[in-house]
């Protein structure tokens, strides 16, 4: 079953499977699965590099052309419950070859939209598969590296989102105000093609990949701390998409330098995210609930810094790495309590914690962009971050860290290191 094969990753490294770890092709396929994952990052970020060069071609204005970021994010919102249950007995091979020909599909009417209306329902079909990529992914990566390393074969397939953000993104930012937005949707769309061939070429065909019930993932959303987490996240990370979404306008406008600066701008974003996964990743095992409550605590302080001075370029550019990599500190810790929450339900909280994210796109896109049409300025969109992410540690203070304090005081294993770990307030 796959969802033995994922689980198969919590399980200590003393244990081997050398078919698997041997397979020929692992490497191959992880590549592809990380490059898949690294066009659906630079599809969904390069909209907000290139937000002023469509608002502008379909006489919008930009904060009227951020709903179109905000129907991506719904998109994936949508997408992660709903294709994950309804493919749960679907070939993950198979399902992955959908779920990037969709996306493919997607990104080229997106480049066809000739007004806010077409490009905002292109946005949300594109955003459709995201969800359920990734939880698919994660088993075929744990399929072929084989028990005991699944842990590094889905950060191999994370790669790919955070490669997005230091490269991807601001190359399609750049190819887009040299050739035009349509191009950069159009080279996502031809991206999206190679990455389909590679995973047809290199995913094994094997039933081991076969699908399964979904009953005990159906179950885990009965638990309602499994909500709460996906609360927290979804109004504590949107400060990230509120700043990410406005970099262009920001650079531009607001500290008044040339457009080329956006893409180094957005480049020194994705490495800020980078830096702070990693560094929250490792945070997350050793203590659960200082990733949320560090991250968040000090995201605030940087988005002080960055609405009150962020017109001075010294300023803006280091508070823009450091939204960057103390918001992304936290992620790790989300995913680490929705497991903990729901160990019956790995795959389907993968997926959840990316419908959180973007329901966290949604929420930073649309707050920014009221607080920018509301005439308070573009650098009122780090304020509208700023009472998001207080919004989601106020609810993460007064509901979920004591619950994860409680089952740390009890021994409660960590989801990502033990075999069977318990269910949290069950």
């Amino acid at each position: 079953m796959w969802e033995k094969a994922y689980e198969a990753q919590c399980i200590t490294h003393d244990q081997k499977t050398p078919e698997r770890q041997t397979h020929p092709r692992a490497k191959l396929t992880l590549f592809a699965l990380a490059f898949g994952s690294f066009c659906i990052g630079t599809s969904e970020f390069a909209s907000m590099g290139i937000i002023q060069s469509f608002a502008r071609d379909l006489g919008i204005p930009i904060a009227q052309a951020t709903n179109a970021i905000a129907a991506y994010a719904i998109g994936v919102v949508v997408g992660a419950p709903t294709i994950t249950l309804g493919a749960a007995r679907l070939n993950r091979r198979t399902l992955l070859l959908l779920l990037i020909a969709l996306f493919v599909l997607g990104n080229s009417v997106s480049a066809m939209s000739t007004d806010l209306g077409t490009l905002m329902a292109a946005r949300f079909i594109t955003g459709l598969p995201q969800g359920a990529y990734f939880g698919a992914g994660a088993v075929v990566a744990t399929h072929v590296v084989g028990a005991g390393r699944g842990g590094q074969a889905f950060a191999l397939v994370m790669l790919g989102i955070t490669t997005a953000d230091v490269v991807g993104s601001p190359l399609a930012t750049l190819f887009g105000q040299e050739l035009g937005w349509r191009q950069t949707y159009i080279g996502v769309a031809i991206l999206g093609a190679v990455a389909l061939a590679g995973l047809s070429l290199w995913i094994p065909r094997t039933p081991d990949l076969d699908g399964g019930p979904i009953t005990s993932e159906i179950a885990a959303f009965k638990n309602p701390n499994v909500w709460l987490v996906i609360g927290v996240a979804a109004l504590g990370i949107s400060s990230i998409f509120a700043v990410y979404t406005f970099i262009g306008p920001f650079v531009t406008d607001a500290a008044h330098l040339s457009p080329a600066i956006t893409p180094i701008a957005l480049a020194l974003f994705g490495i800020g995210m980078t830096v702070g996964n990693l560094a929250g990743g490792r945070i997350a095992d050793a203590h659960p609930s200082l990733g949320i409550t560090a991250g968040f605590g000090c995201t605030l302080v940087v988005l002080i810094l960055l609405a009150t001075w962020g017109q001075n370029p010294w300023i803006m550019m280091p508070a823009l790495f450091g939204v960057g990599a103390f918001m992304m500190a936290a992620v790790p810790a989300i995913q680490v309590q929705l497991t903990m929450f729901a160990p019956a339900a790995p795959t389907l909280m993968g997926a959840m914690n990316l419908a959180a994210l973007n329901t966290a796109n949604a929420l930073g896109a649309w707050g920014a962009g009221i607080a920018v049409g509301a005439g308070w300025g573009l650098l009122s969109a780090a304020w509208a971050g700023f009472v998001l992410t207080g919004a989601g540690l106020v609810l993460y203070l007064a509901t979920v860290r004591p619950k994860v304090l409680q089952g740390s005081a009890t021994s409660l294993p960590h989801a990502a290191s033990a075999d069977h770990p318990r269910q949290l307030g069950s």
